[in-house]
Protein backbone atom coordinates (compact mmCIF):
# COMPACT_ATOMS: atom_id res chain seq x y z
CA UNK A 1 0.00 0.00 0.00
CA UNK A 2 1.42 3.88 -1.20
CA UNK A 3 1.75 6.06 1.69
CA UNK A 4 -0.20 8.22 0.27
CA UNK A 5 -3.40 6.29 0.51
CA UNK A 6 -2.37 5.24 4.03
CA UNK A 7 -2.80 8.73 5.21
CA UNK A 8 -5.91 8.76 3.19
CA UNK A 9 -7.24 5.88 5.03
CA UNK A 10 -5.49 7.34 8.31
CA UNK A 11 -7.42 10.33 7.92
CA UNK A 12 -11.08 8.80 6.87
CA UNK A 13 -10.44 6.33 10.13
CA UNK A 14 -10.18 9.16 12.33
CA UNK A 15 -12.48 11.44 10.88
CA UNK A 16 -15.27 8.84 10.55
CA UNK A 17 -14.47 7.68 14.13
CA UNK A 18 -14.75 10.79 15.77
CA UNK A 19 -18.14 11.47 14.41
CA UNK A 20 -19.21 8.79 15.49
CA UNK A 21 -17.78 8.50 19.07
CA UNK A 22 -18.45 11.55 19.66
CA UNK A 23 -22.08 10.96 19.64
CA UNK A 24 -21.76 8.01 21.26
CA UNK A 25 -20.74 9.85 24.16
CA UNK A 26 -22.90 12.85 24.15
CA UNK A 27 -25.88 10.63 23.77
CA UNK A 28 -25.04 8.44 26.81
CA UNK A 29 -24.53 11.66 28.69
CA UNK A 30 -28.10 12.90 27.67
CA UNK A 31 -29.70 9.65 28.77
CA UNK A 32 -28.47 9.96 32.16
CA UNK A 33 -30.02 13.88 32.20
CA UNK A 34 -27.07 14.84 34.68
CA UNK A 35 -25.91 18.23 33.78
CA UNK A 36 -22.96 18.10 34.76
CA UNK A 37 -22.44 14.86 32.85
CA UNK A 38 -23.77 16.63 29.91
CA UNK A 39 -21.55 19.86 30.02
CA UNK A 40 -18.51 17.88 30.13
CA UNK A 41 -19.54 15.48 27.01
CA UNK A 42 -20.71 18.78 25.29
CA UNK A 43 -17.69 20.26 26.15
CA UNK A 44 -15.47 17.07 25.07
CA UNK A 45 -17.47 16.84 21.65
CA UNK A 46 -16.25 20.30 20.73
CA UNK A 47 -12.59 19.48 21.70
CA UNK A 48 -12.54 16.03 19.74
CA UNK A 49 -14.18 17.44 16.88
CA UNK A 50 -10.57 20.25 16.83
CA UNK A 51 -8.17 17.20 17.99
CA UNK A 52 -9.84 14.49 15.52
CA UNK A 53 -12.38 15.65 13.38
CA UNK A 54 -10.40 18.28 11.75
CA UNK A 55 -6.88 16.63 11.54
CA UNK A 56 -8.98 13.89 10.16
CA UNK A 57 -10.55 15.48 7.51
CA UNK A 58 -7.29 17.79 6.35
CA UNK A 59 -5.66 14.36 6.21
CA UNK A 60 -8.37 13.31 3.78
CA UNK A 61 -8.58 16.49 1.63
CA UNK A 62 -4.80 16.63 1.11
CA UNK A 63 -4.34 13.06 0.49
CA UNK A 64 -7.41 12.88 -1.98
CA UNK A 65 -6.36 15.57 -3.55
CA UNK A 66 -2.94 13.90 -4.26
CA UNK A 67 -3.98 10.68 -5.54
CA UNK A 68 -6.53 12.15 -8.16
CA UNK A 69 -4.02 14.81 -9.56
CA UNK A 70 -1.46 11.43 -9.46
CA UNK A 71 -3.68 9.40 -11.10
CA UNK A 72 -5.51 12.03 -13.50
CA UNK A 73 -8.74 11.18 -12.30
CA UNK A 74 -11.73 13.36 -13.84
CA UNK A 75 -12.91 16.25 -11.48
CA UNK A 76 -15.51 17.10 -13.95
CA UNK A 77 -18.94 15.29 -14.94
CA UNK A 78 -20.63 12.84 -12.35
CA UNK A 79 -18.57 10.36 -11.24
CA UNK A 80 -17.70 8.49 -7.87
CA UNK A 81 -15.00 11.05 -7.42
CA UNK A 82 -17.11 13.86 -8.45
CA UNK A 83 -20.24 12.88 -5.63
CA UNK A 84 -18.10 12.22 -3.06
CA UNK A 85 -16.76 15.49 -3.36
CA UNK A 86 -20.62 16.95 -3.69
CA UNK A 87 -21.25 14.97 -0.91
CA UNK A 88 -18.02 15.77 1.80
CA UNK A 89 -18.79 19.33 0.67
CA UNK A 90 -22.47 19.20 2.13
CA UNK A 91 -21.00 17.42 4.69
CA UNK A 92 -18.52 20.37 5.63
CA UNK A 93 -21.59 22.80 5.25
CA UNK A 94 -23.80 21.02 7.84
CA UNK A 95 -20.71 20.79 10.22
CA UNK A 96 -19.41 24.53 9.74
CA UNK A 97 -23.36 26.29 9.44
CA UNK A 98 -24.95 24.15 11.56
CA UNK A 99 -23.06 21.76 13.86
CA UNK A 100 -20.68 23.89 15.36
CA UNK A 101 -23.07 26.56 16.23
CA UNK A 102 -25.37 23.72 18.04
CA UNK A 103 -22.11 22.46 19.92
CA UNK A 104 -21.72 25.95 20.85
CA UNK A 105 -25.52 26.57 22.12
CA UNK A 106 -25.78 23.32 23.69
CA UNK A 107 -22.13 24.00 25.82
CA UNK A 108 -23.72 27.57 27.07
CA UNK A 109 -27.05 25.77 27.88
CA UNK A 110 -25.58 22.56 28.94
CA UNK A 111 -23.74 25.01 31.78
CA UNK A 112 -27.11 27.33 32.48
CA UNK A 113 -28.09 23.59 33.03
CA UNK A 114 -25.64 22.65 35.98
CA UNK A 115 -25.88 25.90 37.31
CA UNK A 116 -30.14 25.33 37.76
CA UNK A 117 -29.73 21.52 38.47
CA UNK A 118 -31.54 20.49 35.55
CA UNK A 119 -31.71 20.36 31.76
CA UNK A 120 -32.97 23.28 30.39
CA UNK A 121 -35.37 23.59 27.44
CA UNK A 122 -32.70 25.51 25.65
CA UNK A 123 -29.76 22.75 26.02
CA UNK A 124 -32.86 19.75 24.91
CA UNK A 125 -33.84 22.14 21.89
CA UNK A 126 -30.17 22.24 20.39
CA UNK A 127 -29.52 18.78 21.42
CA UNK A 128 -32.38 17.53 19.45
CA UNK A 129 -31.33 19.90 16.63
CA UNK A 130 -28.15 18.44 16.69
CA UNK A 131 -28.81 14.87 16.47
CA UNK A 132 -31.03 14.92 13.62
CA UNK A 133 -28.29 17.36 11.40
CA UNK A 134 -25.31 15.40 13.19
CA UNK A 135 -27.27 11.64 11.79
CA UNK A 136 -26.61 13.61 8.42
CA UNK A 137 -23.49 14.83 8.47
CA UNK A 138 -22.51 10.88 10.08
CA UNK A 139 -24.31 8.70 6.99
CA UNK A 140 -23.21 11.52 4.11
CA UNK A 141 -19.36 10.10 5.20
CA UNK A 142 -20.85 6.20 5.36
CA UNK A 143 -22.06 6.75 1.71
CA UNK A 144 -18.81 8.28 0.60
CA UNK A 145 -17.02 5.33 1.76
CA UNK A 146 -19.15 3.41 0.38
CA UNK A 147 -18.51 5.35 -3.40
CA UNK A 148 -14.73 5.70 -2.45
CA UNK A 149 -14.73 1.79 -2.44
CA UNK A 150 -16.48 0.55 -5.03
CA UNK A 151 -16.06 3.02 -7.33
CA UNK A 152 -19.57 3.20 -8.47
CA UNK A 153 -21.67 6.27 -9.87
Amino acid sequence: MNGILLLHLLGVVVFVGNIVTAAFWKVRADIGKNPAAIHAATKSVMAADYAFTLPGLLLIIVSGVWMAAREHLPMHGLNWLTASLALFAVTGVIWLAVLIPLQRAMIRHSAESVERGRVTEGYARASRLWAAFGIAATLLPIVILYLMVSKNV
